[in-house]
């Protein structure tokens, strides 16, 4: 119903303030919202003029009316005031929601209650309880407090005295009101205005109080107020929230502030000497580089004419530019700028890289200064505590110990309180540690210990790795969840880079997997950081197993970057090492063969982990300690599976270790798309190159060495070749002596390793080349290292190396000293022969070029220009491009299946016969057409009887069972 006032133009074209009611919408049971008669007719009808003798109807007519306004006022000014309380509780609570984002994690709105706020929420509902207004009930009421008292004002004027005193417009505008209001007051009685004003009366009920339980509860309101209300969860404020996240929270920044300064201090030292860096590279770039930096046209030759030839010159004499010949102002503040931008991207570029060779005095600084930082912080290990301590502060203050209640609004509240539970655990081990003393000489402690302090630089934001590279490729649904597991490393004594922390955590998440990152990256430390947290949740023993050769080193790794205990099950002291695992708990360490006496002490309960060493060790199912690897994998809770090279040969064998870790996943070896097998084995397979996640590791500088074949070296090599004898043609360029090109070239590069302070790795696959160069090099020579050495002797060998002067050579057969060993001292590496398998050379070229080394890394490979050596070559670029395409992420097409499968007495077959026919075609050797070129049983023969000489400790399975002996 609505009535309305409005000026309406009489038929004498005089104005007149005429009210008519007009009705278009029903109001239910009250009938308010009825139609009306139409007033307006009756207002401009002058016969219908009131009855001047009968006032009394007009009177108790008005009286009725002014009895409706007044109770309509009373419910409207009740219905403002309950919705104004409503609006200031509302502010009140909006004011104390708390926005947490914490990056990669979630984003909420958290709003804190306490049993107090039960008024606030009071006043909420009471807004919600007022009666609602039916249609046409709010324009009755908009009319009887608006323009119902101006009538009523007009009516009246048109009684008593005063209609003596007013003219015949007002008189006739009085008399019109009073007619309205006669036919308003008999409109309103058959429409119900009186039971529509009781019913909106509520005035006498009171705000009520709602316990903060029922926040969220529609009759309240609350919800219809916050934004994504949709996303609303009410939670109990548990004490690891309202209590103990202040706290821990508190200690946090407490913590951080104290070594603040410390920080800061290395972050300057840092800065200064990223800034010297850059002032020599800019100092060495020439003028003509600042056309690179801006499109304008820039006048150079006046800057070489007056001597000024750097970048870094023009930073130098910037002010006198303009005073130049043939320069204006204009031109010299844009040569001017360019140099600056070429200088702060040159900044922006320069990586932060300690040189131990030889160390600026900026450099020192920065060690010191780091040396302090690290012993002064109590906050080893961060992860992601300290981002998530500083997102949830804000928090923290606002929850005082009555909040009883929280709403949290946004992505699920289970991330965020899985945020605040990793805060408050970690809050008493930061609480717990003290600093340690600065050490007397922070460079010594450098060199001891240089992947720590590389740590400190990546926490600096100085030395950082691409997210994505850390990731390995994996699926987004993989990441997030790996992103949302905290690590514990309470029993770590060492640093975690981030990709190594992400490998740990996706570990921990995918619970069996296979971690293929590329050698040198720290995959030790990785299962060692996922060992610490399973300890520190109360898991109790893990089992390593590991080749022969790397017991030693693994015990060390647990003893030294660990709280762990360390126990040794190998060698004559395993029964007794056994019943301390089983009493005590720790890290037992074994090797493959010990699987067999390890089933044999037989128990029922499972280590918590399995960590698989050089897993590729286990790629043939068939071989008795894959099937002894396999039961045991199978009965872990957790395994972690190592391997820097996943696939050598076959696909198919990189297959066979993801099955033994996810027999669910179907991987389809047939199938020679690599993206497709990538996705297929995502979810239980991690790799980083070492390009992609180690940003300081040093230049590796590959040399291939391509010389003639001497005289007495083309005499051996032809004798091989008339034989079909093709371990003989790999080792005739290297047995002459000094009669040999190979061997000479070796001397000079060994002298020339000593002249410039390093050590020199010489890998060769044969035992009589190893033994020729350990007598024809001059210095000091530590080995052979063979895999007949036992693995006690082999780190003995390694540890002389370590502390040997420069010019040292360790000379070590390649399948012994390339695997397992950190052998980190040497910078220089010489192959003497290249290897039927890529991964061989990885491994061997890895022992030096690991995460810590801190100089460049220089690989030789000893090549003859003709022979067996260029025909090796050509076969292994094809398999690196097979490894290229699957072991890492590649974009390659189909390939073709023969591509995979290439073995060793099939290169051999190839190479003998190439070369016997090359020879023959020169006249050096005679090959008759009815009979082979090289008897592939020969071949084969000649591959075991090499290979049988690596000895017992090799790791080399036999068919007898030697398991326990």
């Amino acid at each position: 119903m609505g009535l309305d006032v409005q000026q309406r133009r009489r038929s004498d074209g005089s104005d007149d303030e005429d009210a008519g009611a007009d009705h278009t919408a029903a109001a239910g049971a009250t009938g308010v919202g009825r139609v009306a008669p139409p007033l307006g007719a009756v207002l401009v009808a002058t016969e219908a003029a009131v009855n001047r003798e009968d006032p009394q109807r007009v009177r108790t007519a008005a009286a009725r009316v002014v009895d409706w306004v007044d109770r309509a006022g009373v419910v409207a000014r009740h219905r403002a005031r309950v919705t104004a309380e409503a609006d200031a509780a509302f502010v009140e609570l909006r004011a104390r929601i708390v926005d947490v984002a914490i990056e990669d994690e979630g984003r909420w709105a958290v709003l804190p209650l306490r049993d107090a706020d039960g008024h606030t929420l009071g006043r909420l509902a009471r807004q919600v309880a007022l009666p609602p207004l039916r249609p046409g009930e709010a324009a009755v009421l908009d009319q009887l407090t608006t323009e119902i008292p101006r009538v009523l004002r007009d009516v009246r004027s048109g009684f008593g005295l005063r209609r003596f005193f007013r003219g015949a417009k007002a008189r006739e505008a009085s008399e019109r009101a009073a007619r309205f209001l006669l036919e308003y007051e008999a409109w309103g009685s058959s429409a119900g205005v009186d039971a529509t004003l009781d019913r909106l009366d509520d005035t006498a009920i009171p705000v009520g109080r709602v316990p903060v339980e029922h926040a969220l509860a529609p009759g309240v309101g609350l919800t219809r107020r916050l934004p994504d209300s949709a996303d609303a969860h009410l939670l109990e404020g548990t004490p690891v929230v309202v209590d103990q996240l202040p706290r821990a929270t508190a200690i946090i920044l407490a913590a951080l502030a104290e070594e603040e300064p410390l920080r800061r201090s290395a972050l300057d030292a840092a800065t200064a000497l990223r800034a010297a860096e850059t002032d020599v590279v800019v100092a060495g770039m020439p003028v003509d580089r600042l056309r690179d930096a801006t499109r304008e046209r820039l006048l150079v030759r006046p800057l070489t004419d007056a001597g000024i030839t750097s970048v870094h010159d023009v930073l130098v004499n910037g002010e006198r530019l303009a005073t130049l010949p043939g320069l204006g102002p204009m031109t010299a503040r844009r040569i001017v700028g360019a140099a600056e931008t070429l200088r702060h991207t040159t900044f922006e570029e320069t990586t932060i890289r300690i040189d131990a060779a030889s160390p600026s005095r900026g450099t020192h600084d920065l060690v010191r200064r780091l040396a302090a930082w690290d012993s002064g912080r109590r906050t080893r290990n961060p992860g992601r505590v300290v981002v998530r301590t500083r997102a949830l502060a804000p928090l923290a203050v606002v929850l005082t110990g009555d909040v009883t209640r929280i709403v949290v609004l946004g992505d699920d509240p289970e991330g965020l309180l899985a945020a605040v539970a990793a805060v408050v655990e970690r809050a008493p081990q930061i609480a717990r540690t003290a600093p340690r003393p600065v050490p007397a000489d922070p460079w010594a402690d450098f060199l001891a210990r240089p992947a720590d302090y590389l740590t400190l630089l990546e926490e600096l934001g100085l030395a950082t790795s691409s997210e994505e590279a850390a990731q390995g490729g994996l699926p987004d649904e993989v990441v997030a969840a790996v992103r949302r597991c905290e690590l514990r490393t309470d029993h770590l004594t060492v640093s975690l880079r981030g990709y190594q922390g992400f490998a740990a955590r996706f570990a921990l998440v995918q619970r069996k997997v296979v971690i293929g990152d590329e050698m040198g990256l720290g995959k030790t430390v990785e299962a060692l950081a996922v060992l610490a947290h399973l300890w520190a949740q109360g898991a109790r023993r893990f089992l390593v197993v590991c080749p022969a050769a790397v017991v030693t080193n693994w015990v060390r790794e647990v003893e030294a970057k660990s709280s762990l205990p360390a126990h040794r099950l190998h060698g004559q002291d395993r029964d007794e090492a056994l019943l301390a695992w089983r009493r005590d708990g720790g890290v037992a360490v074994t090797t493959y063969d010990m699987l067999g006496w390890l089933e044999r002490q037989a128990e029922e309960e499972a280590p918590a982990c399995v960590v698989v060493d050089e897993a590729h060790y286990i790629k043939n199912p068939a071989a008795k300690r894959s099937r002894r690897s396999a039961r045991l994998i199978e009965r872990a809770e957790r395994a972690i599976l190592l391997t820097g090279t996943p696939l050598e040969n076959r696909v198919g064998e990189f297959r066979e270790l993801v099955g033994y870790v996810r027999p669910d996943l179907v991987v389809d070896g047939s199938d020679l798309r690599p993206r497709l097998f990538r996705r297929q084995v995502a979810p239980a397979y991690l790799r980083r190159s070492q390009e992609d996640v180690l940003g300081e590791l040093p230049e590796l500088v590959e040399v291939e060495e391509w010389m003639p074949l001497s005289d007495a070296d083309a005499a051996a090599y032809g004798d091989a070749v008339r034989s079909g004898n093709f371990q003989a043609m790999r080792q005739a360029a290297m047995l002459q002596g000094e009669a040999s090109e190979k061997v000479q070239r070796l001397v000079e590069i060994v002298e020339e390793a000593e002249d410039n302070g390093r050590k020199v790795l010489v890998f060769s696959n044969y035992l009589d080349v190893l033994d020729a160069v350990a007598r024809t090099l001059p210095g000091y020579v530590i080995g052979p290292l063979t895999g007949a050495v036992p693995a006690a002797r082999r780190q003995e060998m390694v540890d002389a190396f370590t502390v040997a002067d420069a010019g040292a050579a360790l000379v070590a057969q390649i399948v012994a000293g390339g695997v397992g060993l950190n052998i980190q001292a040497a910078s220089v590496v010489v192959i003497c022969e290249p290897q039927l398998k890529p991964t061989t050379e990885w491994q061997a070229i890895a022992r030096a070029r690991r995460m810590g080394q801190l100089r460049s890394v220089q690989v030789h490979r000893l090549l003859s220009e003709e022979g067996v050596d260029a025909r090796v070559v050509e076969i292994l670029a094809r398999k690196r491009a097979l490894f290229a395409e699957f072991a890492a992420v590649s974009d390659t097409a189909e390939a073709a299946p023969e591509a995979f499968d290439v073995s060793d007495a099939a290169i051999m077959r190839e190479v003998v016969e190439a070369e016997q026919l090359r020879l023959a075609g020169s006249g050096v050797v005679a090959v008759s057409a009815t009979e082979d070129a090289v008897d592939p049983m020969n071949a084969a023969a000649a591959v075991q009887a090499d290979d049988a000489r690596v000895g017992d400790h090799g790791e080399r399975e036999s068919n007898a069972d030697t398991s326990g002996q």
